[in-house]
């Protein structure tokens, strides 16, 4: 899958890689400004299938969880339940 963003979002996130390499307080290291992106996604669908995690606290600030039972409920796998 391929997903596309403006050049000045891009541009947002080469600036953000650029400050993390100065130093970061998180211990993360991004070698591109793709992986930081690769990690942000992750860090959505993380909260999107774990609710007690701080990646939800991410999705509730962003109003990205849905107002029913299912999205309250802890998956390990990415996606929608085998079992629906």
């Amino acid at each position: 899958m391929k997903i596309e963003i403006s050049d000045g979002l891009y541009s947002e996130f080469e600036y953000l890689h650029e400050l993390l390499k100065k130093g970061s307080s998180s211990g993360l290291e991004f070698d591109t400004p793709q992986e930081l992106i690769a990690y942000a996604l992750s860090s959505i669908a993380d909260g999107s299938r774990r609710p007690g995690s701080w990646e939800r606290g991410m999705l509730e600030s962003m109003g990205l969880v849905a107002d029913c039972p299912e999205h309250f409920e802890y998956r390990q796998t990415y996606g929608k339940p085998k079992d629906e």
